[in-house]
Formats: C-alpha cells, sequence, structure tokens
C-alpha cells in the first residue's frame, strides 16, 4: 500500500485586502481568510486519485499556529486519512523544509506532494529544500504523474515544451495547475465534513530550528500611473512621449 504526504500552505485568499504592521516588518492577518494554497489543492487532489485507484493512504502536512486547523480539518474533509500541524509558526522556507523533513525521516512515505510554490511568497524553495536534506528524487513543475509499481513517470513545464522523465520511489514533487484542472479539484460535501471531525489531526512540538532569513520590509506595488491616450495617427506625439516621458527610447 503506498503512503502519501501531501505538505499543505495556509495563504491568503486572493481576494483580502493586504496590509503591513509593526513598521511593515509583520503580514496583517486582521479580517484575511486563509484558504489552501492552490498548488497544493491540486496536489491533494491527485493524491485523492491515487487513494482511489492504488487504496492508497494519505496524510497532510502544515507548519503554522492553531488557526491553520481549519485549512487542515478541510482537507480532512477532501478525503485525507490524518492530518498533522507542526506547531511553528512558519518563518521562512529553510525552517519549514527542515520541520518536514524531520516528520518525514520518522515515517515511511513512497510519495511527497507539495505546491512548487505557494501564492503568497512565490518562493518555490520548499519542496526541493526536503529533496536534498532527505536525498531523495524531485520533480518540479509537474503537470503529470503516473506510477507504476515502485517507477514514477511525470511530465513537468519547462520553457518552450513539456519533459518526461522517470525515476524510482520515493520522490518529492513540486506540483501546479495540469496535475489536475480546476474542474478537478473536489468540494467537501456534508459527509466529508462531518467524517473529518472524527479524523486524527495531531499537534507535533517540533525542535528549535534556526532561521536562515530575516525581513525588513514588505512593501505594495506602486500605483501604476495614469494611462495617456495617443491616436494612433500622431506618432510625434507618441514618439516623443516614449522619449521624455517612459524613456524607452
Amino acid at each position: 500500500m503506498m503512503n502519501i504526504l501531501v505538505c499543505i500552505s495556509c495563504v491568503p485568499d486572493t481576494t483580502s485586502k493586504i496590509n503591513f504592521t509593526e513598521n511593515d516588518t509583520e503580514f496583517d492577518t486582521n479580517g484575511v481568510q486563509f484558504v489552501i494554497n492552490p498548488n497544493d489543492e491540486f496536489g491533494l487532489t491527485r493524491a485523492m486519485w491515487f487513494k482511489e485507484q492504488n487504496d492508497a493512504n494519505v496524510d497532510v502536512i502544515n507548519v503554522g499556529e492553531q488557526e491553520n486547523e481549519s485549512v487542515l480539518r478541510k482537507a480532512l474533509a477532501i478525503g485525507a486519512d490524518r492530518a498533522f500541524r507542526i506547531n511553528k509558526k512558519a518563518s521562512d522556507s529553510f525552517q519549514v523544509a527542515k520541520l518536514i523533513a524531520n516528520h518525514i525521516e520518522g515515517a515511511q512515505y513512497d510519495l511527497i506532494i507539495a505546491g512548487r510554490e505557494s501564492i503568497d511568497y512565490n518562493g518555490s524553495m520548499v519542496p526541493g529544500m526536503i529533496s536534498e536534506l532527505l536525498n531523495i528524487n524531485f520533480i518540479t513543475n509537474c503537470v503529470k504523474l503516473e506510477i507504476n509499481g515502485q517507477t514514477v513517470v511525470a511530465d513537468r513545464e519547462i520553457e518552450g515544451g513539456i519533459e518526461t522523465l522517470s525515476c524510482k520511489l520515493p520522490i518529492i514533487i513540486g506540483g501546479q495547475k495540469g496535475l489536475v484542472e480546476e474542474s478537478d479539484l473536489k468540494i467537501p460535501n456534508m459527509r466529508g465534513i462531518m467524517q473529518s471531525r472524527q479524523k486524527p489531526l495531531e499537534v507535533v512540538e517540533p525542535p528549535e530550528i534556526q532561521t536562515k532569513t530575516t525581513t525588513n520590509k514588505f512593501y505594495k506595488p506602486e500605483e501604476k500611473n495614469e494611462i495617456k491616450m495617443v491616436d494612433s495617427n500622431d506618432l510625434d506625439t507618441l514618439i516623443d512621449l516614449l522619449h521624455n516621458e517612459a524613456k524607452v527610447i
């Protein structure tokens, strides 16, 4: 029986209004709705397919504080069997990767699925770091995944096309849209929600992990300048604006 671990990151809903506190060094979570990172949700849905087709066990894991448990409960309602919350505020990619790698070392997972990146920080680092820490195979930008026995065949996006790779289990992948489509995403039903309340959600007290980075400041993108419309026949004005204002020619 295959054992699968899906790494879950809690990210702000894209409709949330983003603000910062503590002199712009802390993200303000007040009024922000958190959801499963979309790239992780594609991976979780793919894991559910393996569970249904291969009778696999599926665990989910998150590094975070108690407020993240609602997102883990959603993952359980979708169909995961167990959830683990490493009781530590996520500070940087190395800390998250090291804590998850420590958990994996104490378990036996054939397949670890993570999103290629989270949509809040877009670091694209955690699954690769886990691979390095555990010395296991790693494929990122994964858009297709098939497993036959101990053999993995995966497609990943590269510049200008798709690359097909093959390797042996265990493996960690960085998944994204294409691993499943948005129309394939599972919405928890009432039965799943009720069952999720009975499924185990274990809180793991972590060792102290030294972070590798510090946050100096957050800032929002600058507002775009007013758009100037130029008649398509007025080339002299267009050239003047591009040269003297936009300074691109």
